[in-house]
């Protein structure tokens, strides 16, 4: 694996990256990683077993994943997000780093983030997606209508990217999905407590849904495509 920069700020400003500021800012970015590494990066995932986001762990994934997150939480790369949302001093604010394998349907009902979100991030490296909107990012205009789209929704493909800020109707989601979709985010927090409390209880449900997995799949298997929950 090359030593160069994976996440190079520079590439976000290719002619197709979209940028907006209202109802609340958020840019989409696509082509966002070298080609030539998507065989390391598909090695080196993490392979968990259960659904969810957890907190990331270097010892879980190899190094290309490691470099890759390094990249997403560097000063540099914050700066260039910052600046693009109007976001001040985002390199100054604490990272938490989850990773995704695997979604159950339960994933993915609207909601803004939690308050203790400044800005939040997701690199997707799916090296290929069914044909169906199931599983693609929406940036929304309202809490209760997953087709109130405000943007075109995002496939998670290798490379795709999109971070935005979070707002009181920052709302965002994806419609039901059951399978793989491998995601990397980054969350710049507003505190260091925020962050040990989010990595708490991280580490907790990833025990848990390793224990109950299964009951976890059957709770979300009849959400509704408008379900939402408020942060």
């Amino acid at each position: 694996m090359s030593a160069a920069v994976l996440l190079d700020p520079a590439r976000l400003d290719r002619p197709d990256t979209s940028v907006q500021h209202q109802p609340f800012p958020f840019m989409v970015a696509h082509g966002q990683l070298p080609d030539e590494i998507r065989g390391d990066l598909d090695r080196d995932f993490p392979r968990y077993s259960s659904a969810g986001f957890f907190p990331y762990d270097p010892v879980d994934c190899g190094p290309s994943v490691n470099a890759l997150v390094r990249d997403m939480t560097s000063p540099a790369f914050a700066r260039a997000i910052g600046q693009r949302l109007g976001i001040e001093g985002l390199d100054g604010y604490p990272t938490l780093v989850t990773v995704c394998r695997l979604l159950n349907k339960r994933h993915g009902t609207i909601h803004t983030d939690s308050k203790s979100k400044v800005a939040t991030a997701l690199i997707y490296l799916n090296q290929q997606w069914p044909n169906t909107s199931d599983g693609c990012l929406r940036f929304l205009q309202q809490i209760d209508d997953i087709d109130s789209v405000i943007a075109p929704e995002l496939t998670p493909l290798y490379g795709e990217f999109a971070v935005f800020k979070r707002c009181d109707n920052s709302f965002h989601g994806h419609l039901p999905y059951e399978g793989e979709r491998r995601v990397i985010q980054v969350a710049w927090l507003t505190s260091e407590d925020e962050k040990l409390r989010k990595t708490r209880r991280g580490k907790f449900s990833r025990v848990f849904k390793s224990l109950f997995g299964r009951l976890d799949t059957k709770l979300g298997a009849g959400r509704g495509r408008n379900a939402s929950h408020p942060d």
